[in-house]
Order: C-alpha cells, then sequence, then structure tokens
C-alpha cells in the first residue's frame, strides 16, 4: 500500500509540477499580451489625442470665423425687418456671425452702436444710416482700425465706404413720376410728402422724379420732408391740403407707410380711389391696397437680392476677396464701389406677375378682395 501510496504521491507530485509548469507559462503569456495590447492602447491613444487635439483646434478656428456688425436705422418699417432676417440668413450660410443692433431712428444711438463694433474689433460694419453725413467721423475712425464698412440702402456721404449696396434709387423716382404722369397726363396739381431730408436716398429719388416730369406741365403745388420717415406726416400733410379747399390730382409719397397715411386723410374726405398715389417698398399693406384700389402704384425693389447680396459682399471683404462691383458713386469726396439694383413699378395689372408667391403670398394680397 505504502508502494502504491507512494506511487500515487509520486504521480500527484508530477501533476501537480505539470500543471504549475503549464500555470507559469500562460501567466507568463497573459502577461506578454497584456504588455502588447498596452502598447496598442498607448499607440491608439495617442492618435485619438491627435484627432481630439485636431478637433479641438477645428472648433477654435471656427470660434475665431467672421464677424459682421449690422446696424440699422428702425425696425419700424416692414422691409428692414425682412431684410435683416435674410442678411444674417445668408451671412450666417457663409459661415459669418451676425451682431444686430437697432439705433431706433436715434443717430447718438446709431454711433454708439458703430462705437461698440470697433470696440469689438468686427471684421466688418454693414449701416443702414439714419443720417447721410452724421456717421462719416465714426465711420472713417472704424476705417483707420482696419474695419471694412458697407453702407446698406443708404449712402453715407464722405465716408469713402468699401460699398454702397442699394436699388437704382434715381430710377425709384422716375418710375413714380412716369407713372404718375401716365395717369393724369401732362397738366395738373401734385403733392409730395418726401421721406427724412437726412437720408440721402431721398434727393436721388427726387432727382429721378423731377426728371420723369422735366416736359410736362404737372405742378408740384406743395412738398415737404417727413423728418426721421415719420409716417403720421402723411396724413398730415394731406389733411392740411384738403382742409385748404383743394384736392390734389396725385401724391407721391416717400415710402408706403407715408402712403398709407395719406391715404387715411382721403378716405375722411370720402377721396379714396380717386387721387392717384404713390409709394414704394411694396409692403403688404400696400399690395393690399392696390388691388382693393385705394393707392395706385408701389415701387417694388428686390430687397431678397440685396439682403443676400449685401452678405457675400460682407464675407468677401472680411476675407479680403475682390469685390465683383464696376459702377462707382461719388459720395461728396470719394468715388466708391457702388452695387445698385433695379426697381419695377407694381400695379393691380402686373401684381401677380410681379410680387404674388415671390414677395407675399396671394391670400395675404387679396385678403379683403372677393374673387
Amino acid at each position: 500500500m505504502n508502494s502504491t501510496v507512494g506511487l500515487t504521491d509520486r504521480r500527484g507530485e508530477g501533476i501537480t509540477k505539470g500543471i504549475t509548469k503549464g500555470i507559469t507559462m500562460r501567466g507568463k503569456r497573459n502577461r506578454l499580451i497584456c504588455v502588447i495590447l498596452s502598447v496598442v492602447m498607448l499607440i491608439m491613444a495617442a492618435g485619438c489625442g491627435s484627432d481630439m487635439q485636431q478637433d479641438e483646434e477645428m472648433v477654435q478656428d471656427s470660434n475665431d470665423g467672421i464677424e459682421i456688425g449690422l446696424s440699422i436705422d428702425s425696425l419700424v418699417i416692414e422691409r428692414w425687418q425682412r431684410e435683416r432676417d435674410l442678411f444674417v440668413s445668408k451671412a450666417t450660410e457663409l459661415g459669418a456671425e451676425v451682431n444686430v443692433q437697432n439705433a431706433g431712428g436715434e443717430i447718438e444711438e446709431q454711433i454708439k452702436q458703430i462705437e461698440y463694433f470697433i470696440d469689438k474689433d468686427v471684421d466688418v460694419i454693414v449701416v443702414i444710416a439714419i443720417d447721410d453725413e452724421a456717421l462719416m467721423d465714426v465711420l472713417s475712425k472704424a476705417k483707420k482700425s482696419g474695419i471694412k464698412i458697407i453702407a446698406y440702402d443708404r449712402l453715407v456721404r464722405n465716408a469713402n465706404v468699401d460699398l454702397y449696396t442699394s436699388i437704382d434709387n434715381e430710377k425709384v423716382g422716375e418710375l413714380m413720376g412716369t407713372y404718375i404722369k401716365k395717369k393724369i397726363g401732362n397738366s395738373g396739381n401734385i403733392i409730395q410728402i418726401k421721406g427724412s431730408p437726412t437720408d440721402y436716398n431721398v434727393q436721388m429719388v427726387q432727382a429721378g422724379f423731377e426728371k420723369a416730369l422735366k416736359d410736362t406741365n404737372i405742378n408740384i403745388d406743395h412738398a415737404e420732408y417727413s423728418d426721421n420717415w415719420v409716417a403720421e406726416n402723411g396724413f398730415t400733410v394731406t389733411s392740411n391740403y384738403l382742409a385748404s379747399g383743394k384736392v390734389p390730382d396725385a401724391i407721391m409719397c416717400g415710402n408706403d407707410n407715408l402712403a398709407a397715411n395719406a391715404i387715411r386723410a382721403l378716405i375722411e374726405k370720402r377721396l379714396a380711389g380717386e387721387v392717384c398715389v404713390v409709394g414704394q417698398d411694396a409692403d403688404l399693406e400696400a399690395c393690399q391696397r392696390i388691388v382693393e384700389g385705394t393707392q395706385y402704384m408701389t415701387v417694388y425693389k428686390p430687397v431678397e437680392k440685396l439682403a443676400k447680396s449685401a452678405a457675400e459682399a460682407a464675407v468677401a471683404l472680411a476675407k479680403n476677396e475682390p469685390l465683383n462691383t464696376t459702377d462707382t458713386i461719388n459720395d461728396g469726396t470719394y468715388d466708391i464701389p457702388y452695387e445698385k439694383l433695379e426697381p419695377i413699378a407694381v400695379t393691380a395689372e402686373n401684381m401677380d406677375e410681379v410680387i404674388t408667391g415671390k414677395y407675399h403670398q396671394r391670400s395675404e394680397i387679396y385678403l379683403n378682395v372677393k374673387e
């Protein structure tokens, strides 16, 4: 039994040694595998770290993108709200960030806003100027700081901006005068309710208007400016003229807001639809009045194209890329690049062709008209 036991013990010892040796070998192999895996993981981690670093650099680069400051005269006028949204959308699409400021019709506030943009060191300032001359000094300061300037829709005098982008405002006035001449003939009395005297566009529109009436006997019996484009002036001027016992053959209004108030005065005297009233901007309510018959005509200005084009130009200027602009205009001191778009006269006859479904929806335009 002892020998048997001894054999068994020796076999057991041999088995134990074999097992121990096997375990030892597997342990070494496992440790080797662990070492190899650790090295691979370190290499992968280093690669991931590199990718993460690149990602962080890309985020940082995107945060260092183009900054555009947009200072708007006021958002009271319908078109500025539309153009603000179009401009911001296009600029954002192109990778720029837009800081929008509303001056509320206050020139001092607009100057402060431009100073703020200078302090922020934006790449480009786009300004819808309240006053055609009051911004000259602050914009010159911006230019000296290396900031590019775009005068949007309204020219800033003597400021040597990098681009003036607008509608052909002289053509706007010409379209108004031509339409009035068509409706009332070569003679008659008209009144003018013009826009703000500090808006240089008003002078350009006036030049075109007078050009259209040059060879007629149409008499501008009364004309007034509307400080800060206050729409109520349309009602005041028209009411006072009617109170004098006279009825004009036509009323030329600086925009559709002024036209709305002139028509309100005509409605009080039951003259709406009998006097040819023209405006500009193709506001929704103006289009409604035209199909209803109380306003005869407005001027559509392709503001969608204007806003998007201005955004593209702002990004190009920020990147120091050349602008595809061939026209120039003199701002009183400098000849500056001028991008101008063609306006279109809108009446009841061509409303659907020019406006419906493109600028305003049919259901909105014909809201008060039974078809």
